[in-house]
């Protein structure tokens, strides 16, 4: 019923509502501003609701609800002989989005974190109209980058997530939050420029493509269209995989040699793993996790660092399978980094933030592994592991908000017994614990479970080795729950109130996710199933020469 429908465009869109609508709210009424702006969250999580519900599971076809329009074309001068035949040349990008099950999980993980951020946002003491503008065009850069079917496409909406973000830390955080924003915005830029690096030279040689317009010569398009570069790296006989010349005496220009295939795919590797992030590219992370505010933090934690993860799998794995597989064990090995560092590190920390930070890197790790993995579960470990880690670490950073407004500190020594005075939301940050260290009944379990399960078939010593992390988990967690929660407290804490309204919503929200996926896994695989399978067959297939 919503094949037809433009329900991918009215999601990444929808926060655009909102800010046309916070426009006419005057800057001093800060009630009126966080009413619509919360109000305009639950626009594009009622529209993600219905596309994940509406994604058929049966299908053979993974690619669901596609839209597509030409948005620029721009005819190109060719010196030198042209193919034969041929009119000319010309440069297309498209607006073309489309989901499939991974896209539909991580469309709905954005819409849902996003409003749980927007409500933990209520905490925020000045300038509300302009937090809640960048906070909805931020909405609007992460929807587009899991719908986007153009590389072009998925750079342009890659770069809007870095703008807002830029501002909400530089304004919103705390003392040393203009270093933050400033390392946020070099690290990320980098990354942005490998990353356009290797996205045109994918579209000048494996986006090449003859297109027939309707009563014209034939013409030579270079295009970004995911679809067709994926067409055209699979094709053995396609330009893109042909040395040999295809005009007398002049080489291919439209060859991918090997070690430019190779080139390609180190600068996507480091791209994507400087948003992951993968060690030794995670320090900018660190001062994020620590400076921005905690609302900010939620979606940076929740949903931005799991761009990193898509890219790798999106771009990697499916455009460059057989140079995944060739370096499977290195993935694994960075994988085995993050997971021991992260987790060792953060055994060290005495603010909760960065216990928190180093806790990311080290499940990111997780990730890593369940791709070196090489087979269906350990790739469907990666994808549990990406919402998993969403969901958990959004809503320990929404506790982190919650006490940090009531305490004014999040190190661990001043902390102490607010077990006595926030019952509640220390009940909550035990069971959000004890999912990061992978209880079984909880999401953190079968996303663990699996990624290492998938390694151990492959990697088995990379694998017994990552699994220290798990009690290294077990320790940093416990550690910094008992510190917070239990023995002494201090005076001043015990006339504080426990969570609001406002407040509690989130948190059970978010927890129900967390016990739903932990107790009935089937809510997520099912969607993600038929692309696992898609993506695990791309192993062993051929690019370039």
């Amino acid at each position: 019923m919503l094949a037809n429908f433009p329900l991918l465009s009215l999601i990444v869109f929808s926060p655009l509502i909102g800010v046309v609508a916070l426009l006419f709210v005057p800057k001093t009424n800060g009630r009126a501003i966080k009413i619509t702006a919360i109000l305009a969250t639950l626009i594009p999580l009622a529209l993600s609701v219905a596309l994940f519900a509406a994604y058929d599971r049966t299908a053979e076809e993974t690619m669901q609800f596609t839209e597509e329009a030409d948005w620029i074309i721009a005819d190109m001068n060719r010196e030198g002989e042209m193919l034969s035949g041929l009119a000319g040349y010309a440069l297309q990008f498209k607006y073309k989005v489309g989901a499939d099950g991974l896209s539909a999980a991580l469309i709905l993980l954005t819409a849902l974190i996003s409003v749980m951020a927007a409500l933990a946002a209520v905490h925020i003491k000045k300038r509300w109209k302009t937090f809640y503008i960048l906070f909805l065009i931020l909405m609007v850069g992460m929807f587009g980058v899991f719908a986007a079917r153009d590389l072009f496409l998925f750079f342009v909406f890659f770069e809007l997530t870095l703008v807002p973000m830029f501002f909400l830390i530089g304004i919103w955080g705390f003392n040393d939050r203009e270093k933050a924003a400033v390392k946020f915005l070099i690290y990320n830029g980098i990354g942005s420029a490998l990353m356009l690096i290797a996205f045109l030279i994918i579209v000048i040689t494996a986006g090449f493509a003859i297109v027939e317009p309707d009563g014209g010569r034939p013409l030579g398009m270079y295009t970004a269209d995911i679809d067709v570069i994926s067409a055209n790296l699979a094709d053995e006989s396609g330009y893109v995989n042909s040395p040999g010349a295809i005009w007398p005496g002049v080489a291919n220009p439209f060859y991918l040699s090997e070690g430019m295939a190779w080139l390609v795919f180190i600068l996507l590797l480091i791209a994507f793993g400087i948003k992951l992030p993968i060690f030794p590219f995670h320090t900018w992370m660190l001062k994020v996790h620590a400076e921005a505010p905690p609302s900010v933090v939620m979606i940076h934690s929740g949903i931005l660092l799991k761009i990193g993860a898509y890219g790798l799998i999106r771009f990697g794995i499916g455009l460059f399978p057989e140079h995944v597989r060739m370096w499977a064990t290195v993935l694994a090995l960075i994988g085995l980094i993050n997971v021991l560092y992260g987790a060792l590190i953060a055994l060290r920390q005495s603010d909760f933030r960065l216990v928190l930070a180093y806790s990311s890197i080290s499940h990111m790790g997780i990730v890593l592994f369940g791709i070196a993995a090489l087979n269906a579960v350990g790739l469907e470990g990666a994808l549990f592991q990406m919402v998993s880690h969403g969901l958990i670490s959004a809503l320990m950073f929404l506790i982190v908000g919650s006490l940090y407004e009531r305490t004014d500190s999040m190190e661990l020594s001043d902390m102490g017994g607010l077990a006595k005075a926030f019952p509640f939301m220390c009940g909550i940050l035990l069971t959000a614990g004890m999912a990061s260290l992978g209880l079984p009944g909880l999401s953190g379990f079968v996303s663990e479970f699996m990624s290492f399960l998938g390694l151990f078939d492959t990697l088995p010593v990379v694998a017994a080795i990552g699994a220290l992390g798990i009690i290294l988990t077990a320790a940093y967690v416990l550690r910094a729950v008992m510190r917070i929660s239990f023995g002494p407290m201090k005076d001043r804490f015990a006339v504080l109130n426990d969570a609001r309204f406002i407040e509690a919503v989130p948190m059970v929200t978010l927890l129900a996710f967390i016990i739903l996926i932990g107790v009935y896994p089937s809510a997520l695989s099912e969607t993600l199933k038929t692309t696992v399978e898609t993506i695990a067959q791309n192993f062993g297939g051929r690019i370039g020469g």
